[in-house]
């Protein structure tokens, strides 16, 4: 066997991380880069992608071809992914002209939502999405852009990914895979696989300004002379397309059969289940998977792991402290605080919406709540009902994805969110399932390497790709208390009715707030 590796990078919400693999799927090394959001006004969620996306790149491959003393020319692909749907306006020479705009957690283009609705009609974005839109779809962010920004739409060349722009910075090529693409809504049609050419032109930006469509595992061309003095790899590797985070994620985790269901605990909460074919569906996405004649049901709440680093910051000093002192993780720390609390938490309810919701209420107005407050509530409490109120939120999501009928017929776990051993089990005895948890929980960028193994023939499909993942164990559902959570569970789904609008007149009080601050 010729001597090689395979390199796969993935760009997070708040990390990037890198690994090399092998030929025969063990990861030689991996390396991880910290980085923050950057939230200007409420509802507004930035990277700066030059100085996150492609720095965390450049420093990502240094390390892992100094530490390794692999050869630049030893890499045999270059896998990338990254958060999505998010989208980025560069000029001609592929330079930013603002920092990146990021997926649902970012919710500024709700009027742009309405007025696509309106001018479309959602019969017809329907038809071409197989969804509606929602905050997650990159077209009304693009219209904003050119509401709001009409300089920057002016001199835009290119409206990429975070992926996309990674693989332009290494080949100079404007592409991006057919998953990801779907995140486009309305702009790319799920069904031809190409974009909708009357509302590119008329509505949301020129087809000139969308980048080449590929399949995942293509390659989309060579890393340029000026990318390899950049980063250290080899001139003329080649650079596969890659995918949305999520996507890459599932493939890392072993998702590969039709039932296959991919539950990610990130900073957000999403899922990926594997489906005979594309599901036209109000509550969640449909798309194309990574390759030919595959398809996939999408789901994601706005919030997840970002809610227990909030809680975290705000409330965990203590715990902060003492990670400084004697380098015990907080969120350990706090999970293990959290175990003090009774199952139910005392009754505390806590609504996870503090981005706005994605799945299953398409609802970017929605606000988090801790309700049923009393003095005899501890900090205990609070963060126990923080990780139940996740729990509920995945649940509400399953119960809706059941009605579609789709049934998971197993369930992969992948995400930070696994170190947190009651996390998983509440989400197993809430949502009464079995979870099935990969050995290999290196993230994305494994998925990307086994995506660029694909590539270059390696592996034949994702089939293959599975064949190198191998279950550790699993989470079985304790049903002793589930009338606890039965109880919650329903005033769960019946506060967020009964607060809905005041939510929205929340929402509306806060930007009216923002407009006076700033005067």
């Amino acid at each position: 066997m010729q001597k090689g590796y395979l390199l796969g990078v993935d760009i997070g919400t708040y990390s990037s991380k890198g690994v090399l693999v092998n030929q025969s799927g063990a990861v030689v090394a991996s390396h991880t880069v910290p980085h923050s959001i950057e939230i200007p006004q409420p509802g507004f969620v930035e990277h700066d992608a030059e100085k996150t996306w492609w720095n965390d790149f450049v420093e990502i491959t240094k390390n892992l071809l100094k530490r390794t003393g692999v050869k630049p020319q030893d890499v045999l692909a270059i896998g990338i992914s990254g958060i999505g749907p998010c989208v980025l306006p560069v000029d001609e020479d592929g330079n930013p002209l603002r920092p990146a705009i990021l997926y649902g957690i970012d919710t500024r283009a709700t009027k742009e939502i309405e007025y696509l609705k309106e001018i479309l009609s959602e019969e017809k974005i329907f038809d071409v999405t197989g969804t509606h839109l929602s905050s997650q779809a990159i077209g009304p962010k693009i219209l904003w852009i050119k509401r709001n920004e009409p300089e920057i739409y002016r001199k835009t060349r290119w409206f990429l990914t975070s992926q996309s722009y990674l693989v332009y910075k290494l080949t100079g090529k404007a592409a991006v895979d057919v998953y990801s693409a779907g995140g486009y809504a309305p702009l790319f049609n799920i069904f031809t696989h190409k974009w909708e050419t009357e509302i590119a032109k008329d509505i949301i930006a020129p087809l000139k300004c969308l980048p080449e469509v590929f399949w995942s595992h293509e390659v989309v061309g060579g890393v340029t002379s000026k990318a390899a003095a950049e980063t250290g790899l080899s001139a003329g590797t080649p650079v596969i397309a890659g995918t949305t985070d999520a996507a890459a994620e599932a493939i890392s985790v072993g998702l590969s059969k039709i039932g296959d269901m991919m539950l990610m605990l990130g900073s957000s909460v999403f899922f990926i289940v594997r489906t005979a074919q594309i599901i036209r569906t109000q509550h969640f996405w449909s798309s194309n998977f990574v390759q030919e004649n595959s398809s996939v049901l999408l789901g994601g709440m706005s919030t997840g792991g970002s809610l227990t680093t909030w809680f975290r910051d705000q409330f965990g000093q203590f715990e902060l402290e003492l990670e400084k002192r004697n380098g015990k993780n907080a969120y350990e720390a706090l999970a293990e605080l959290a175990l003090e609390s009774p199952k139910g938490s005392k009754g505390l309810i806590v609504l996870p919406y503090f981005a706005g919701e994605r799945t299953p209420l398409h609802d970017p107005e929605a606000k988090g709540v801790f309700f049923g407050l009393t003095l005899s509530h501890t900090k205990a409490d609070l963060y126990r009902a923080v990780l139940e109120s996740i729990a509920y939120g995945i649940r509400h999501n399953m119960e809706l994805i059941a009605e579609e009928g789709v049934r998971p017929k197993r369930i992969l776990m992948a995400g930070g969110g696994l170190k947190n051993p009651l996390w998983t089990q509440l989400i197993a005895d809430i949502c009464k399932v079995r979870l099935s948890i990969p050995e290999q929980q290196i993230g994305a960028s494994y998925g990307d390497a086994l995506l660029a193994a694909i590539a270059i023939g390696l592996l034949k499909g994702i089939e293959d790709a599975a064949e190198w993942v191998k279950i550790r164990g699993t989470v079985e559902p304790d049903q002793s208390d589930s009338e606890i959570y039965e109880m919650k569970y329903n005033l769960f789904r019946e506060l967020y009715i009964n607060t809905k609008t005041l939510m929205g007149k929340v929402h509306s009080l806060q930007e009216r707030l923002m407009r006076i601050s700033k005067q």
